[in-house]
C-alpha cells in the first residue's frame, strides 16, 4: 500500500488503530521502498544491501548468498534475541537456517523462554494486489470484520487523475480502501496483545508497508505511488531517548529501505556489518541524513524490465533503459485485476486521454524528471525542460556513480547473469572487474534512447568483446525513433553470437526493420535453450514483435504445449493471443 492512511492526510482511509499508532509515535513522510514489488524490496530489508548488489532484483528468482552476508535477524539472535516471522519471506533466497527462531503462521513472540528480548515480524496480506480482485463471497469474507459504516462508497472515490473515471475502476478502488480498514483491523489485534502480554511500555513497534498499492501505475512503477510507504515508528516512554522527536511529531527524513537493517541493530546496540550499505537513522550507531534514496524495476513475472529511480525529497528521476517496452506491459498475473482490463478496454476504443493514454503507449521515454513537490502525481516529465537541465544532469551524475558503487547486476540480462555466475553468487561476481567490467558496460547502456547521434557507436560495440557490452548496443538499436538499418550487417552477424541473450536483442531489432524471416528461427530456437531464462527473453522478444511472429505461430503452439515454466507459458501465451486477435 501507499500512503493510503489517515493520519497521512488521506480523508477516505478509516484506520483508527494505525492514527493512534502515528499520535504515539514519529511518522515518517520520505521512507521509500527500493523496489516497486515484494522480492527486491525484502530481499534488501532482511540483508541491508540493495537488491541490484545481490543479483536479486528479478520477482521470484532464486539467487544465493555468499557465506558472509547473513539476514540481520542472525545478529540479533546471536545477541540472545527471540526472532519470529509470520510468516511471509519472500527474499528471492532462501533464508540462512539460522536467520529465525520461527517463520511460519504460528510464529509469534509469545513461543520465547520467559523474559527473553524479541524481534517479531508480522506480514499482513489484506492489502495484496491479488485481494482487491477476489470473487465477492471471498472479498466479504476477508472483509467480514468491517461495520457497514467502515464500508467506502465506490461512488465517493477520489480517483487519481492518470485514471478515468468508470464504475469498474470506483469499485476497485473503494475494495481497496475496505482492505485498508480491514489491515488496520489486523494492525489493532497485534497492538492489543503486545498490551495483554504487557509488553507495550518495553516495545518499539515499526508499521511500514513492502512498496505501494497494487494497482496499475502504482505497484509495479518507480513513480511515488510505487515506492513511497507509510513508516509510523513508536517508541515507548522508556526509550523515548532513542526516538528522533516527540509523539506525534513528522519526520521528513529521507531513508530507504536499505537502512533498516542497520538501523534495528542499532537500536538493539548491535553495530552494523561493514558490507551493509544502508545507514541506520536511529540509535547509537545513526549516521548522517542521506541526501538520495534510489529504485530499482527489474523482471516483475514474465516482463523484463530496466529502470531506475533517484529522489532527492523533491526532484526524481527515473532513467529507462528499456524505453521500447510500453509502459504497462501485458502481464498475465496483473491482466486479471479489473482495473487493469477497463484501461486495456478503452484503450482499444481509443477512449483514455491524457496521462491515463500515456500509461498504456507503446514505448516510454528514456528519461523522467518530476517536481514531486509541485507535481504530486508525477503528470509533467521535465527531462526536457530548459529551466531543468542542472537538475537533470546532477541526477545522472549521481545514478551513474550509485549504479558504479554499487555493481549494479541489472546490467547483465537475467540469463547472461547466471550463465556467467556458474557456482559463484552473483555478489561475488560483480565484485570481479574481468568478469563484470560495469563502466564499459553502463557507457553503452546509457546511449540507449537517448538520439540517433549515438548509433554509429552502438554500431561499433555490436564488436566489442563483452557480450552484455553487445547486448546493449543491440538493445540501443530497438529504441524508439532510431533507424537500424544501417547496422544491418553486424546485426545479421549477432544472429551467431554465442550469448543467447545479444542473439534475442538482435533478432527482434532485425524483426522491426523486415528481416523477420532471417531472425524467428533463432528467437525459435532459444524457447528450447536449457536456462529457463533465456527461453523467457526469447519468448518476450516474440510478444514484443508482434504480428511478425505469425510464420512460427505452430512452432510456438508446439513449445508452449510442453513448457512447464509459468512465465515462459504466460509469455507465450500473449503471443498466440496476439496473432490470434489480430488474424486476418
Amino acid at each position: 500500500m501507499s500512503l493510503t492512511l489517515g493520519c497521512y492526510g488521506d480523508d477516505f482511509a478509516i484506520t483508527p488503530n494505525l492514527d493512534k499508532l502515528a499520535a504515539q509515535g514519529v511518522r515518517y513522510t520520505n521512507a521509500f521502498a527500493v523496489g516497486s514489488v515484494c522480492t527486491p524490496s525484502r530481499s534488501c530489508l532482511i540483508t541491508g544491501l540493495y537488491p541490484t548488489s545481490l543479483g536479486s532484483q528479478h520477482l521470484r528468482c532464486n539467487i544465493r548468498l555468499p557465506d558472509h552476508i547473513r539476514c540481520f535477524t542472525e545478529y540479533l539472535r546471536k545477541a540472545g534475541y527471540y526472532c519470529t516471522n509470520n510468516v511471509k519471506q519472500d527474499y528471492n533466497f532462501v533464508a540462512p537456517p539460522d536467520s529465525w527462531d520461527e517463520s511460519s503462521k504460528q510464529a509469534h513472540w509469545r513461543k520465547r523462554k520467559p523474559d527473553q528480548k524479541f524481534f517479531s515480524v508480522f506480514n499482513i496480506v489484506t492489502t495484496h494486489q491479488g485481494q482487491i480482485r477476489l470473487p465477492n463471497e471471498q472479498f466479504a469474507k476477508r472483509t467480514a470484520r468491517l461495520a457497514p459504516h467502515q464500508r467506502h462508497d465506490p461512488s465517493k472515490v477520489t480517483l487519481p487523475p492518470y485514471y478515468p473515471d468508470t464504475p469498474v475502476i470506483r469499485r476497485d478502488m473503494a475494495r481497496f480502501y475496505d482492505l485498508v480498514t480491514a489491515m488496520d483491523k489486523r494492525a489493532g489485534d497485534l497492538l492489543h496483545q503486545l498490551a495483554e502480554d504487557g509488553l507495550t511500555e518495553d516495545t518499539i513497534v515499526f508499521f511500514y508497508s513492502d512498496h505501494g498499492t497494487g494497482m496499475p501505475r502504482h505497484k509495479r512503477w518507480l513513480y511515488d505511488s510505487g515506492l513511497r510507504v507509510p513508516l509510523i515508528i513508536r517508541f515507548p516512554q522508556k526509550y523515548q531517548h532513542l526516538a528522533p522527536g516527540k509523539p506525534g511529531t513528522t519526520i521528513e527524513r529521507l531513508v530507504s529501505f536499505v537502512d533498516f537493517a542497520p538501523t534495528v541493530l542499532s537500536l538493539a546496540g548491535i553495530k552494523p556489518p561493514p558490507y551493509m550499505q544502508g545507514s541506520a537513522f536511529l540509535g547509537e550507531q545513526s549516521g548522517e541524513p542521506r541526501q538520495y534514496v534510489f529504485g530499482v524495476r527489474d523482471r516483475v513475472d514474465e516482463c523484463y524490465e530496466m529502470s531506475r529511480a533517484i529522489h532527492d525529497g523533491r526532484y526524481k528521476y527515473i532513467r529507462h533503459y528499456m524505453p521500447h517496452r510500453p509502459f504497462m506491459q501485458l502481464s498475465e498475473y496483473s491482466e486479471r485485476t479489473p482495473t487493469r482490463q477497463e484501461l486495456r478496454r478503452l484503450a482499444a476504443q481509443d477512449r483514455l486521454n491524457g496521462a491515463a493514454k500515456r500509461l498504456l503507449a507503446p514505448s516510454k521515454p528514456a528519461e523522467e524528471l518530476y517536481d514531486t513537490q509541485n507535481d504530486r502525481y508525477e503528470l509533467h516529465n521535465l527531462a526536457d525542460s530548459p529551466n531543468h537541465q542542472k537538475i537533470l544532469q546532477r541526477m545522472r551524475e549521481i545514478l551513474h556513480s550509485w549504479m558504479i558503487e554499487t555493481r549494479d547486476t541489472g546490467l547483465l540480462p537475467e540469463a547472461e547473469m547466471h550463465l556467467r555466475c556458474g557456482e559463484i553468487p552473483p555478489y561475488e561476481l560483480a565484485d570481479r572487474p574481468n568478469t563484470f567490467p560495469i563502466e564499459r558496460i553502463l557507457e553503452v547502456a546509457e546511449m540507449v534512447g537517448m538520439g540517433p547521434e549515438h548509433r554509429p557507436r552502438l554500431i561499433e560495440k555490436l564488436g566489442d568483446s563483452d557480450s552484455t557490452v553487445r547486448y546493449w548496443a543491440a538493445v540501443g538499436l530497438t529504441a524508439p525513433g532510431l533507424d537500424a538499418r544501417p547496422a544491418l550487417k553486424p546485426l545479421l552477424g549477432a544472429l551467431g553470437d554465442p550469448s543467447p541473450n545479444v542473439r534475442f536483442a538482435a533478432a527482434e531489432v532485425l524483426c522491426v526493420i523486415g528481416r523477420a524471416p532471417e531472425a524467428l528461427p533463432v528467437l525459435v530456437e532459444g524457447l528450447h535453450h536449457q536456462n529457463k531464462w533465456a527461453r523467457l527473453h526469447a519468448a518476450m522478444s516474440l510478444v514484443a514483435i508482434g504480428d511478425r511472429a505469425r510464420p512460427v505461430l505452430k512452432d510456438i503452439e508446439k513449445i508452449l504445449a510442453n513448457e512447464k515454466e509459468t512465465y515462459i507459458r504466460s509469455a507465450l501465451g500473449h503471443v498466440l493471443n496476439n496473432l490470434r486477435e489480430s488474424a486476418p
